[in-house]
């Protein structure tokens, strides 16, 4: 597959773009434009079309793009037909959500391991899911080849945890920790700050009122 230099804004609505692709190919829909695109995915057309622009010629003028061919595309981009292993680290209230969750049914990743350190789940099935205890968590991450790993621990064994996975060769983070990780280079982290996220969104409502 050809490599693409794109902006880190536009690779995260790559995955936004195949998933609306998705379901207008599930409709009968055959080609659209970035006009309706815009509708669906609330980014304005021109970003849409500079988004694409960074893969090439993928529409044509006056036709608009071949959703099916589209689709394939990003879906090749995103490597859709491999599925990606994910260790999560901690089963509490949000980890167990997050099992509960079957990622495998909307993308290309599934949770294959879990890791604990309450005995009364360790060596146990949680939502299908095996549950192992988090002094196995290198053996298994390596074991498994899991390259990306989910940390939903409290945040005063975030770093350690973190530490770890690194040492493992994880090479992904997602952190729902509010601890802002130090890691290598060799290892990306993406954090999901749920209350961030909630302040921000009530700042905005109670400063900016409607649309």
């Amino acid at each position: 597959m050809v490599e693409h230099d794109i902006p880190k804004a536009t690779a995260k609505r790559l995955p936004i773009y195949y998933r609306y692709l998705n379901l207008l190919l599930d409709s009968g829909t055959v080609r659209v434009s970035s006009n309706e695109l815009s509708e669906a995915v609330k980014f304005d057309a021109a970003t849409i079309r500079r988004d694409f622009s960074y893969f090439g010629a993928l529409g044509k003028r006056g036709y608009g793009y071949d959703v099916e061919a589209l689709m394939n595309f990003f879906g090749e981009i995103l490597n859709q037909d491999t599925l990606a292993s994910v260790a999560l680290v901690g089963v509490g209230n949000l980890g167990q959500a997050l099992l509960n969750f079957n990622f495998h049914q909307s993308s290309n990743a599934r949770i294959a391991a879990a890791f604990d350190v309450k005995p009364e789940i360790i060596n146990t099935i949680q939502s299908g899911i095996p549950v192992y205890s988090l002094a196995d968590l290198e053996k298994q991450i390596m074991d498994q080849r899991i390259d990306v790993a989910i940390v939903t621990v409290p945040a005063d064994v975030a770093q350690d945890v973190a530490n770890r996975l690194a040492n493992a060769g994880i090479r992904g983070i997602l952190n729902f920790t509010p601890l802002r990780l130090d890691v290598p280079n060799s290892v990306r982290v993406q954090n999901v700050d749920l209350t961030n996220e909630l302040q921000t969104l009530l700042y905005f409502i109670n400063n900016f009122g409607e649309k």
